[in-house]
């Protein structure tokens, strides 16, 4: 079994942790990652680009001069599309682009997307992170002391969501922080380092996904 290096909080090796990826997900679907991160980027977007028809823009929607006659090419309202200051022939509306996949599909693939971090080495576990009052100097020397240095977005995974740690780390430019329960396929695979302590690596391990519940045979049709 594979085992991940423990550090403290100066990164210091204080023991080793047993994890293999099997541990989260006997396999990695690379198709549900894509989708799962997909979704999450869709329901970000807010969907308010619009641009006005000819319908929305002001002005009169009288014949600009007569059919025939005139020697000029026929002509009807002036926010004609054709026309400056005429409204667009396909114009832009605002939209709703959030959809949704299944939740034990997304569940899964959270923990594949953990798997794929543990087999490319790129966890660094801590065994607590801890601090009495919020200090942005003092999470910053906690990430570098890890090997999570400024060229690297992290994210920051918590048993639970702790004050001071999510304050030390909100100024820090490309790190989050997040409690281990709000996990997700995005915020796990956008992140060139995952921090885990130990008790939240624990958590998400502990954790096992309901199997689909089966549905029962049906009698077969009497002839």
């Amino acid at each position: 079994m594979a085992s991940l290096t423990l550090h403290d909080q100066s990164g210091k090796k204080v023991g080793t942790y047993k994890v293999e990826p099997t541990d989260f997900a006997p396999h990695i679907n690379k198709q549900l990652l894509h989708d799962a991160v997909v979704m999450y980027q869709a329901n970000q977007r807010q969907g308010s680009a619009a641009t006005k028809s000819r319908s929305d823009v002001s002005g009169s929607t009288k014949k600009m001069y007569r059919q025939k006659g005139t020697g000029n090419a026929r002509a009807g309202s002036r926010r004609s599309g054709v026309r400056r200051g005429g409204g667009h022939i396909f114009a832009k509306r605002s939209r709703d682009f959030s959809y949704s996949l299944p939740r034990k599909a997304l569940q899964l693939a959270t923990r594949m997307a953990i798997a794929t971090k543990i087999r490319d080495d790129e966890v660094v576990l801590v065994d607590e992170l801890t601090f009495d009052a919020p200090k942005t100097s003092q999470m910053v020397g906690t990430l570098t002391a890890l090997g999570c240095d400024s060229q690297k977005s992290v994210m920051v995974a918590t048993e639970s969501y702790d004050q001071n740690v999510y304050k030390s780390a909100r100024n820090i430019r490309r790190v989050n922080v997040a409690p281990a329960a709000e996990l997700n396929a995005l915020s796990v695979l956008g992140a060139d380092r995952l921090v885990l302590t130990k008790t939240a690596m624990d958590a998400l391990k502990n954790v096992q996904p309901k199997p689909p519940r089966q549905r029962a045979a049906r009698p077969p049709k009497e002839i």
